[in-house]
Formats: structure tokens, C-alpha cells, sequence
């Protein structure tokens, strides 16, 4: 990991930590609340293991928090500019996909961020990650592979989809090419 990646994960395991003792809950308490297991959040919390985006989103969902959200949160700052320099930077461990936060404004409604999937990486988010947000996404390089519940899309550079109601989501780049994609989203 660079050392944005390694000061964003110190800053994600502090966030996360703050948000959940700020809501008095234990750790049994966001397991049950996030579906994910209490030594993983310690662990996250911790430093010692790396979460993953379906863990992240399960976590900042028992938060009544976007993803984006949660890691703006775990972000220091409050200008109107977001300098390229400046725009924070995750990387999942499983996958590889990074994430930049383009643009995010807790007084703002809309929310822009690029991703990069790998060759052959996926990553499942469950429909609970929809909730009370509107999303368009914009493939700008690359293949990527949309499925909402039972529904497959095949987006091509250039092409754009806007989601539709709340469902699991699986993004998937089935190519031998790294695929690069923009996010908008507006809470609803």
C-alpha cells in the first residue's frame, strides 16, 4: 500500500471505532446491527486486517451511513475544492479495486467517485448499499459487467446506467482489462 492508502486505512479503523462508541454500541452490537462477525470489526478497528468493500458497506449501513459517507467521515478537511492530490484513496484488499472519493460534501447532495477494477475482480454489494441513494455510474475505460437482482448489463467505455430500485449488486469486470468507472450519487 502507498502511504495515502495507509494513513486512509489508520483513519477508517479510528472512524470506525468513534462511530460506534459514539452510538454506545459494543462490538456484539454492530455484528448484529452489520452482519458482520465481532472479531472482524475488532481486527478492522484495530488495524490489523484490511476491510474489504462488502465490509465496509455492511458496517457503514448498521451506521445509517453511505460508504462514501463513512469515508468521508474518516477524511479530514471541509474546502469546496477537493485538489487531485487531496482526493482520498482506498484499496480493497480482496479485489484490488480502488476507490477514489472524487468529490464528497457532507452539505452537498451529490457525491462522485472512480473506481478501478482489476482484470477479472467482482465485488457484491448487498441492496441495503441502495438505500436512500440515487446512482448513475459511467464506464470511462474498459468493460464492466452490472447485475441488480436478476438483471445483467454489459456497459462498454462511453456507456452509462442508472440504477434502479434497492437490490444486491454485483459489479464484475469479466475482461483482461482494467476497467474505469465514475459514480454519481444524490441521497433520495
Amino acid at each position: 500500500m502507498t502511504t495515502i492508502e495507509d494513513e486512509a486505512a489508520v483513519q477508517l479503523a479510528q472512524r470506525l471505532r468513534l462511530e460506534r462508541e459514539a452510538r454506545g454500541w459494543s462490538l456484539a452490537d454492530l455484528a448484529q446491527r452489520s452482519g458482520v462477525a465481532k472479531a472482524s470489526i475488532s481486527k478492522v478497528e484495530r488495524g490489523e486486517m484490511s476491510p474489504t468493500a462488502a465490509l465496509l458497506v455492511r458496517l457503514a449501513g448498521a451506521f445509517d451511513l453511505t460508504l462514501a459517507g463513512l469515508l468521508l467521515r474518516a477524511e479530514t478537511g471541509g474546502e469546496r475544492v477537493t485538489r487531485a492530490a487531496d482526493q482520498p484513496v482506498w484499496r480493497d484488499p480482496e479485489t484490488g479495486y480502488t476507490r477514489t472519493q472524487v468529490f464528497m460534501r457532507p452539505d452537498h447532495p451529490v457525491e462522485v467517485v472512480q473506481v478501478v477494477m482489476p482484470a477479472g475482480q467482482h465485488v457484491r454489494l448487498p441492496a441495503s448499499s441502495y438505500a436512500r441513494i440515487r446512482q448513475a455510474l459511467w464506464v470511462v475505460s474498459g468493460t464492466l459487467t452490472v447485475t441488480e437482482g436478476h438483471e445483467r448489463h454489459d456497459l462498454h467505455a462511453g456507456d452509462a446506467l442508472g440504477f434502479g430500485p434497492p437490490a444486491d449488486v454485483i459489479l464484475a469486470n469479466e475482461s483482461a482489462q482494467p476497467c474505469t468507472y465514475v459514480i454519481a450519487l444524490a441521497r433520495s
